[in-house]
């Protein structure tokens, strides 16, 4: 009775690297499931477009004022 060692291995080698990928798919699998669930029960909420005379271009003219002011003085020390 002769085994072929190499033969064995290659054995293990396919059973275990087939384990970790049916392990893998099955996993992407649930997680992609838990999110079309929790998608579906827990939607996330849409922002609201503000009108032109609404808060968002003052929102944004502030945020680009603060944001150069913080070039400005960084560039100064």
């Amino acid at each position: 009775m002769e085994t072929n060692l190499v033969m064995e291995g290659v054995k293990f080698m396919f059973l275990g690297m087939g384990t970790v990928f049916t392990f893998l798919v099955i996993m992407i699998g649930a997680v992609n499931l838990m999110s079309l669930i929790i998608h579906k029960f827990f939607p996330e909420p849409h922002a609201v477009e503000e009108t032109a005379s609404g808060g968002t271009q003052k929102d944004n003219k502030k945020i680009v004022a603060a944001i150069t002011a913080a070039i400005a003085h960084h560039r100064q020390g």
